[in-house]
């Protein structure tokens, strides 16, 4: 009977720590704190050494001014330029009294004299010292600046740009790194977004198109029985459907990101290219149009603008009252910004449901795209690219029925 086998070892561990090595001695690491307490105790010790001094200096000039006699004795008589010493000659207390009385007046002068020199030494160093205190904070949180001028670069532009801190290896060189590593990271992560995002428009596009085309040469065929021919029909409009529910999703995800290249977009134009589009749906629905159009010129991408103004328009047709209904646009140049309104008569929409309108696959009072009313995106579409060019989209239930949907760019 052979023996059984020996249970299998486990791997030995590794000798090896794979964190990052600490400095022998951290404590003498140049940081922030160390050297901010360096910096102010040396200001302190510096504006103390120059006040003493000055003090110093005018004390003696004080003691030099107050030391002399402020009389003097000539050929047996006591006299004075200073003191008030007429009454010498009657008693020699009043001689004292007088000579005392000019000597406290003499030293109160010196302190009277140090006082006011002593307040305008310590405004002179107040005014040096707050203003060497100021260029020195600024020297060192001018990486703060660096950071801060980059994080704006990035959020306006695009995600390649780095800071790359120089200098001391303190706290804001680690925040700068950090930065830097989280840049990268979001680089990637962009950059595989856009990959799949193209890959994904690719792959969905191409069975999508091949089924039409299938569809529709089937559809051509005159010998075709009427249930084939209503099958395809069905069918085809169910293609069709999902063409536009990967052109919305590509879309959104397209438009979630900060717009690059950007250039002079009139949103005037833009809204009436919307309407001419939606102006057929709109006779068959017996909807009017009205409004006023004026320029408003925006920077941004035309053909993502045009979509914001096309979906406004279409749901304001489509989910609109079967009588009498219209839809009113307009656009309008402010202060800073351009305006386009767009508003409609419709159903009574509770102002506790806007913000669910605004959500993917989202309805008044239903979750899931149900109807041939849309792909339920049309929304979320406006709302990224609206935040895509600095602006937002705000949506107001009307009184009396339907939506005043805001749209507000910067100019």
């Amino acid at each position: 009977m052979s023996a059984a086998p020996a249970p299998p070892t486990a791997p030995p561990k590794p000798t090896w720590d794979p964190k990052q090595l600490e400095p022998p001695y951290p404590w003498l690491r140049p940081t922030i704190r160390i050297r901010l307490t360096l910096l102010y105790g040396g200001m302190f010790l510096i504006a103390g050494i120059l006040l003493l001094s000055i003090i110093y200096m005018l004390a003696a000039q004080a003691l030099h001014v107050g030391s002399e006699l402020p009389f003097k004795i000539v050929s047996g008589q006591v006299s004075s330029d200073v003191c008030n010493l007429s009454g010498e000659g009657s008693s020699p207390s009043a001689v004292n009294a007088a000579m005392n009385s000019c000597v406290n007046h003499q030293r109160q002068q010196a302190l009277d004299t140090l006082l006011n020199r002593s307040l305008l030494a310590l405004v002179g160093l107040s005014v040096i010292a707050f203003a060497f205190g100021y260029a020195m904070a600024g020297r060192v949180l001018s990486p703060l600046g660096r950071i801060t001028r980059t994080a704006r670069q990035v959020a306006g532009t695009d995600l390649s740009r780095r800071i790359e801190l120089d200098g001391p290896d303190d706290e804001l060189k680690e925040l700068a790194d950090t930065f830097d590593d989280m840049l990268d990271r979001l680089e990637r992560a962009f950059t595989a977004q856009q990959r799949f995002v193209g890959n994904a428009s690719h792959e969905l596009r191409t069975p999508l198109a091949i089924n039409r085309t299938l569809l529709e040469v089937h559809l051509s065929d005159p010998q075709a029985p009427p249930e084939l021919q209503q099958l395809g029909k069905t069918l085809l409009a169910t293609n069709e459907r999902s063409e536009q529910l990967v052109e919305g999703l590509l879309l959104l995800a397209r438009s979630d990101n900060q717009i690059i290249e950007r250039k002079p977009v009139d949103l005037a134009e833009v809204a009436s290219r919307a309407l001419d589009q939606t102006r057929g749906e709109a006779e068959e629905k017996g909807v009017e149009f009205r409004g006023e159009i004026v320029p408003a010129v925006v920077q941004g991408n035309g053909v993502l603008l045009e979509r914001i103004a096309l979906n406004l328009v279409q749901n304001a047709v489509r989910y609109n009252v079967p009588e009498e209904g219209w839809v009113e646009v307009t656009t309008e140049l402010q202060p800073g910004q351009a305006v386009l309104v767009v508003s409609n008569t419709g159903p009574v929409v509770p102002a506790y449901e806007i913000d669910n309108l605004f959500e993917p696959f989202r309805r008044l009072r239903t979750e899931r795209t149900g109807s041939d009313k849309g792909v339920g995106l049309g929304l979320s579409i406006a709302r990224s690219v609206a935040r895509a060019h600095g602006g937002r989209i705000i949506a107001e239930p009307r009184e009396g029925g339907g939506l005043v949907m805001r749209v507000t760019l910067p100019v």
